[in-house]
């Protein structure tokens, strides 16, 4: 079994760090910058650093751990609704729909910072290549 080791001339990448400041959206690095140019574009490289975030490679993985936690949070729910308060069916339709999209919406964007910053703390997708 081989082990990962890093490279004497690499610096260590605070992990924990780099994940609080991509879940508020900023850069995995400094924690300056916006790491958005828009609702989920990821800016090419950080302006108050420079950091290349070129590099990343979120994908669809934000949107499969936001569908598996909105789901969760919403069957919870629907389970509550119908237990405790019997509502109309289309009431509790007209309510998990919106709470579903809202809940969707605002998590998106900290679950692909959450992304991209675990790429970045973990040299991953060219985070590994000397960096301005």
């Amino acid at each position: 079994m081989t082990l990962h080791t890093s490279a004497p001339d690499e610096t260590p990448r605070d992990t924990r760090q780099a994940i609080k400041n991509g879940l508020r959206c900023k850069c995995p690095r400094c924690g300056e910058g916006a790491l958005f140019s828009s609702y989920l574009k990821v800016q090419a490289n950080c302006p108050s650093c420079g950091l290349d975030l070129t590099p990343q490679r979120a994908d669809d993985g934000p949107a499969y751990v936001v569908i598996l936690i909105v789901c969760h949070v919403v069957g919870i729910t629907l389970g509550i609704l119908w237990e405790n308060f019997r509502m109309e069916p289309m009431m509790m339709v007209a309510i998990l729909s919106t709470l579903t999209i809202v809940l969707a919406l605002a998590m998106l964007p900290p679950a692909k910072g959450l992304f991209v910053a675990m790429q970045w703390a973990n040299r991953m997708h060219g985070f590994g290549r000397a960096e301005a």
